[in-house]
């Protein structure tokens, strides 16, 4: 697996493949690093000037404790099946089911019985994934 370089989070290049804001961009996941970011939770991310594109994969059965941001966030189903706690209220999302989270909502999830892909966009980028320190 693919990690960012502290030069690649020190320029902004969030995923060290030339995410340099400066032209239009064409990619490929497959051409994007991962990163390992916790056991059981790898991201891609793809950043651009006030917007960012994560895909992450989850293991079966991962929590994702209930957090709040100031990012607006949505999120695209790919694989897999995910019970979103969302300001209170419980529901099941699966592949194909997008969802949205505006800023300062309370939001959690919890993995169910098979791997789950997650695509997250995020505006403005999320600064803290960009974080030497992880």
């Amino acid at each position: 697996m693919s990690t960012i370089s502290p030069d690649d989070r020190a320029n902004g290049n969030g995923n060290g493949n030339g995410n340099s804001n400066a032209s239009p961009r064409h990619l490929n996941w497959s051409t994007i690093p991962v990163e390992k970011v916790s056991d059981g939770i790898e991201r891609q991310m793809f950043i651009g000037d006030r917007m960012m594109i994560c895909r992450f994969r989850f293991k079966p059965f991962l929590v994702t404790p209930e957090h709040d941001h100031p990012h607006e966030q949505m999120t695209i189903v790919e694989k897999g099946k995910v019970r979103f706690f969302i300001e209170g209220k419980e529901q099941i999302a699966e592949a194909g089911d997008v969802l949205h989270f505006p800023s300062k909502c309370w939001h959690g999830a919890t993995m169910m019985d098979e791997e789950v892909v997650l695509i997250d966009i995020f505006s403005p980028p999320r600064e803290d994934f960009l974080a030497t320190d992880q």
